[in-house]
This record gives C-alpha cells, sequence and structure tokens, in this order.
C-alpha cells in the first residue's frame, strides 16, 4: 500500500515562496510532499493527468496556490473527490483579493476549501490538510496536539520574558 500524501500545486514557481511553508509546516507534522508547478490555463491536460496519477497513488488532500484568476484550484476540484484547499497568492494590482475571489467562488458541489491570502493561509493549508488526514490516522493526530501544545508554551514563554522585562523596567 502507497504512503499517503498531500500534493501541492503551484500555478507559477513564483508562488513558492508563499508556499514553501506550506511544505515545510506538512514535513514537520510527518506528512509525505509532492510539489508540482502547473497551470489550469497552460497546462490543463498535464494538471488534469497529475491529478488523476496522484489520486491512484494515495493523494488525500490536494492544496493549490494560484494569483489572480486562481482556477486552479477548482480545475483540480473538478477532477478529484478528495478534499481541494485553495491558496489565494498574494500578487498583482489586488494583492489577492482577485485569487479570494476566484477559489472561493466555486459552484454547487464541487467545493474547495480557501484559506486566507499569503503566508499564513499557506500555513493554515498545511494544517487543514493534516486535520483531514487526522481522522484516520491517529498518531498523526497526536503530533498535531503535540503542535498545538508546543505553539501555546511558545506563547507563554513569550508573555513571561515581557513581564520580566515590564517588571525589571
Amino acid at each position: 500500500m502507497s504512503t499517503p500524501f498531500v500534493a501541492i500545486l503551484m500555478g507559477s514557481d513564483s508562488d513558492l515562496p508563499q508556499v514553501q511553508t506550506t511544505i515545510d509546516t506538512l514535513k514537520k507534522l510527518g506528512i509525505k510532499v509532492e510539489a508540482r508547478v502547473t497551470s489550469a490555463h497552460r497546462t490543463p491536460v498535464r494538471t488534469h493527468e497529475y491529478v488523476k496519477d496522484a489520486e491512484a497513488r494515495g493523494c488525500q488532500v490536494f492544496i493549490c496556490a494560484a494569483g489572480l484568476a486562481a482556477h486552479l484550484a477548482g480545475a483540480v476540484a473538478a477532477n478529484t473527490v478528495r478534499p481541494v484547499i485553495g491558496i489565494p497568492v498574494e500578487t498583482g494590482p489586488l494583492r489577492g483579493e482577485d485569487a479570494l475571489l476566484s477559489t472561493v467562488m466555486m459552484p454547487g458541489g464541487v467545493p474547495v476549501a480557501a484559506v486566507a491570502i499569503g503566508s499564513a493561509g499557506a500555513k493554515n493549508a498545511a494544517y487543514l490538510a493534516a486535520q483531514m488526514m487526522a481522522l484516520a490516522d491517529a498518531s498523526l493526530g497526536e503530533r498535531l496536539l503535540q503542535d498545538r501544545a508546543d505553539n501555546a508554551r511558545a506563547v507563554e514563554e513569550k508573555d513571561a520574558a515581557l513581564q520580566a522585562r515590564l517588571a525589571g523596567g
């Protein structure tokens, strides 16, 4: 049996700086990742073929990052019933607002989950994919709980440092 994985598709290699957070977060959680540059408009056949191949090989969730018209997530969702998460890339004259609207405005029956524009959304796409996969993977669920606890502890440590600085100053 193949190892479950998350497939990340980018409309352009210029999306990689924002998507790197997604890749890093998934890897930190111990999730196998594949990443491809493919376009809903410029390489539609290649996109379709990759989605079908990835699904057959064990892809559990697709994450699609695109800017401007941002049709990539919708094109992927049209070809699979696996969850699709869209990351609206912060680019162009509207700074990603057009990509957000293109990502969320899907017809009924072909859903795409959308996260925030930019790097926070890219990180949350990884966490959302992990949470979906954790429904069938208890050890991944435990890693997510540990990550959440580590994040809370980091905030508490920062607050303690602030309080110490304020008390001394």
